[in-house]
């Protein structure tokens, strides 16, 4: 009589298979979703630098100052879970020395409150949720999931439009490696601004609309490849006002050319790639590799014990009967 498999192959082959199974189901479709923006992120960034502001109860710009910047990112999770999109509300204080420490945001040297949505996957601008301002790109406070060795268009909030930035290649930031990615701006009218004449050289006006203008001589991001987290920022921001119709500067509002987050702040944005890398390597590699390895192994010996019970199974040949000899 022939026998059954055994239990033991039966179990072996079920559990490869299975593991076989999921390995790509982990890498395809469970890593794209844990790659996804959070909605309930609250984190703070500091930059430091020393520059010129212009100071208005000396109605003049001070030179070689330290300058302040504050962005605190908080999600929104009422609204992006009603959305489905990434909802980020930020308030960016700069603030001097005369400023810091300030019970109310409003005495800083400047303050302001957007909210910045994105596609919790592609990190792409979604354009809801009362967007304050209406905003391009593919970056801005973070880039992108599995960042590429290309130029992103990343969005500048004092310019009010995106800037190309170009992957010049690796660096490390506290002992980690990330993308580095450069770019600038060249002086750019972005608005205007009713000032006494005087302060942009028209003494004989006592009001005129000034002209608003804005460059960035050197942007330098150091970003995670993983998960698109800026691990170092240094920027070198520049404003100015113009008399209307001049081609020259005619007073500094704000200049900082080496403006760039604390070791603080990189060092908290460091830590947080880490574990957050460390989770989609899981996700996506380290676990679906484990169990595509598991899985063959499993699914071999099951494969294995099943042939050879079978075979041992298998019933004998029965023996030819006797032919009768003929009696003579």
């Amino acid at each position: 009589m022939r026998r059954s498999a055994s239990p033991l192959s039966l179990v072996l082959l079920g559990a490869g298979v299975f593991l076989l199974v999921l390995a790509p189901l982990l890498a395809w479709y469970v890593k794209p979703r844990a790659a996804v923006n959070p909605i309930d992120i609250d984190v703070t960034a500091v930059y430091e630098g020393t520059g010129s502001y212009f100071d208005v109860d000396e109605a003049a710009t001070v030179e070689d100052r330290r300058i302040t910047v504050t962005q605190r990112v908080r999600g929104n999770v009422a609204e992006s879970e009603d959305s489905g999109k990434a909802v980020w509300d930020v308030a960016t204080t700069i603030d001097t020395d005369k400023s810091l420490p300030a019970a109310d945001p409003h005495d800083a040297l400047d303050f302001t409150l957007t909210r910045w949505v994105t596609d919790r996957r592609t990190n792409l601008p979604a354009h809801c949720c009362r967007e304050e301002p209406y905003h391009e790109g593919e970056a801005f406070l973070k880039f992108p999931f599995d960042v590429q060795k290309r130029t992103y268009q990343w969005w500048d909030r004092t310019l009010g439009a995106a800037v190309p930035l170009a992957y010049r290649g690796k660096e490390k930031v506290q002992g980690y490696e990330g993308y580095v990615f450069t770019g600038t701006v060249d002086p750019t009218k972005v608005g205007t601004r009713q000032v006494p004449g005087a302060l942009v050289g028209r003494q004989s006006a006592p009001q005129v609309l000034a002209e608003e203008w804005y460059s960035n001589r050197g942007i330098k991001l150091v970003v995670d490849q993983a998960t698109g987290r800026v691990l170092s920022a240094r920027l070198a921001p520049r404003q100015t006002l113009r008399a209307p119709g001049a081609a020259k500067d005619a007073l500094v509002l704000l200049d900082v050319p080496g403006l760039a987050h604390t070791t603080a702040t990189q060092k908290a944005a460091v830590d947080k790639a880490k574990e957050d890398g460390a989770r989609l390597r899981t996700v996506g590699t380290t676990v679906p590799a484990g169990a595509a390895a598991g899985g063959f192994l499993l699914s071999a010996a099951g494969t294995v014990l099943l042939v050879r019970g079978r075979r041992r199974g298998a019933p004998e040949p029965e023996a030819a009967a006797p032919v009768p000899r003929p009696a003579g």
